[in-house]
């Protein structure tokens, strides 16, 4: 594909019926759209009581955004029905050749997609895909009781620090043991030199 260079890409359309109306406000999530913007259109139009229902819709890097809007607004407002559906959109990219010669050339694509629709009214709870009002709720409260009701963790107490000033016992040679003090390096070596000096200097007063 190095002769040609990425066109234009047109969606196909999808005849595939929703479980929807037509009066439905639809949210479509790009990837570059920003969140703070989406809510914020959002929020204002669901406050409205003749706005029954809401759909957000996102295709292939936009799903996890999409998903993101949905869980917000269902946070804001209480006793909202959910019906989610995934799917594949086919997508159309014509590459235009760089080269004399060549001739255009047409891609169908597969990519995932989903669409959330948020609504007032109940709606048909045999439709695949629905989540009752405070479904969510209740797993995560659920979930929270069972991880609180666990026993926490006993901690075994600390173990001995590396350092000088440790007696350890060893056996004496008649099998008694015996207490000795350990110090850091050097110790042994100052209190032989000590005692060195002291017997010098009894030698020189005799």
């Amino acid at each position: 594909m190095e002769n040609y260079e990425k066109g234009e890409v047109v969606a196909v359309p999808d005849d595939t019926p929703t479980p929807w109306g037509d009066d439905v406000l639809e949210m479509k999530v790009q990837h570059g759209s920003k969140v703070r913007n989406l809510m914020g259109f959002a929020v204002r139009k669901f406050k409205d009581e003749t706005v029954r229902q809401i759909v957000w819709s996102g295709s292939d890097k936009a799903i996890s955004k999409t998903v993101t809007c949905a869980e917000i607004l269902k946070r804001k407002f209480k006793n909202i029905h959910q019906i989610t559906k995934i799917k594949y959109k086919i997508v159309e990219e014509i590459w235009e050749p760089k080269m004399e010669g060549l001739d255009r050339l047409k891609v169908k694509r597969q990519i995932p997609a989903i669409s959330i629709i948020l609504s007032k009214d109940a709606l048909d709870k045999d439709e695949q895909g629905y989540q009752a009002p405070g479904t969510y709720d209740s797993l995560w409260n659920a979930e929270s009781q069972q991880n609180r009701s666990k026993p926490a963790k006993k901690r075994g107490p600390p173990s001995n620090a590396r350092g000088g000033g440790q007696k350890s016992k060893s056996p004496k040679p008649d099998g008694t043991p015996s207490s000795k003090k350990q110090g850091g390096r050097g110790q042994g070596r100052g209190g032989d030199r000590q005692q060195g000096k002291v017997q010098d200097r009894g030698q020189q007063k005799t």
